[in-house]
């Protein structure tokens, strides 16, 4: 069995809920080296993850040094992808990219290029692709049709990060949006396999941060600390003519909880995962929903997988530099989601439209 040595820049939340965890699962990754400018998660992480003899570095270029790596993961804040990425690429590695793929979109067209001028894989940390429903979606997009209208959802009533920099803006380039928008966008373009975006329009909402009365399910936020927007949304108009309405927030007065969901509307029928994966079409001249049993386990023991979107992803992810494929993420349809996240934050900065070539 061909195993991969793998290091890891950054050891914090999503090292922790997402990769090392994930990574742990496959027998082909061997997890030989660890970093993060906080020498004690970095310890923490090649002591729970790694092999005997893996590695700790506070400085990332000592872990790019080694010839024998050769994959890395970059799990760190947002502003730092691009340096770290094109880094790990120019030495000669493959890599994870965690979500988004960059801060700005100069960033992402820099790591794009740096990829294809290196000749290594390079992929971003869009697990939402390898859910149950959102497999079972793509394989049924011929029945829908065209698809001319969507939605993108990513909104929380009250569920706000009040950890690491997630309040941080200079850290992360903006909030909820860039957080976990880009999870409803990446899933939306993605079904739709549409990467052609026209124009935006975005608006931005700073109105709940500075509150006391918080409500939060994930504890009580730092208001000084909170420099980023608490919802934004954005009409996104496709060259095809097809319109996509992205909405998100982390902190929102509504009931309707929807994160990394999206509405499909086609001129054959249309799809949400709203209540679960269901379809609607006209049927005998009539109106018919259908809704997939994708829970169904089948008989005792011997009933389907229990594997996660993250172990899928990372299994799908060395099943790409083992058998040198291309991965389900590819960075080309992640520099347009990061391209029409940028749009919606200049829209909603200046009040005007943002128009593409």
């Amino acid at each position: 069995m061909r195993t991969v040595k793998i290091g890891i820049i950054g050891c914090g939340g999503i090292a922790k809920q997402k990769h090392l965890p994930s990574l742990k699962e496959d027998p082909r990754a061997q997890l030989v080296a660890f970093c993060d400018i906080i020498e004690e998660r970095a310890q923490w992480a090649a002591k729970e993850y790694g092999t005997p003899d893996a590695k700790v570095y506070t400085d990332y270029k000592q872990l790019l040094a080694d010839p024998e790596i050769e994959v890395v993961h970059v799990l760190t804040p947002n502003r730092s992808h691009c340096e770290l990425t094109c880094d790990a690429l120019e030495a000669g590695k493959h890599v994870m990219c965690e979500k988004p793929m960059a801060k700005t979109y100069a960033d992402a067209k820099r790591m794009l290029e740096t990829a294809k001028k290196t000749g290594k894989k390079l992929t971003i940390g869009y697990q939402n692709r390898f859910r149950p429903d959102s497999q079972y979606l793509k394989g049924r997009m011929p029945s829908l049709g065209e698809i001319y209208y969507a939605k993108a959802h990513a909104m929380r009533r009250r569920g706000v990060p009040t950890w690491g920099v997630f309040l941080n803006e200079y850290e992360q380039g903006g909030g909820p949006l860039i957080d976990i928008g880009t999870h409803a966008l990446d899933l939306t373009l993605w079904e739709m396999n549409n990467y052609e975006p026209a124009s935006v329009m975005g608006c931005a909402f700073k109105k709940l941060g500075k509150q006391e009365n918080q409500g939060n399910i994930l504890g009580h936020w730092d208001t000084e600390k909170y420099t980023v927007e608490d919802s934004a949304m954005g009409f996104i108009t496709m060259k095809n003519g097809a319109v996509i309405v992205l909405e998100s927030s982390w902190a929102l007065n509504i009931l309707d909880d929807r994160q990394a969901k999206c509405t499909l509307c086609g001129v054959d029928g249309g799809a949400d995962m709203n209540d679960g994966l269901q379809f609607n079409y006209i049927v005998d001249d009539k109106m018919v929903i259908t809704k997939p049993d994708l829970e169904a386990n089948g008989v005792d023991y011997f009933g389907g997988t229990l594997d996660t979107p993250g172990v899928l992803e990372a299994r799908q992810w060395l099943d790409a530099v083992i058998n040198d494929t291309d991965p389900l993420v590819l960075p080309e349809q992640a520099i347009v989601v990061t391209q029409i996240l940028e749009a919606i934050y200049e829209s909603a900065a200046t009040g005007k439209a943002i128009y593409f070539d």
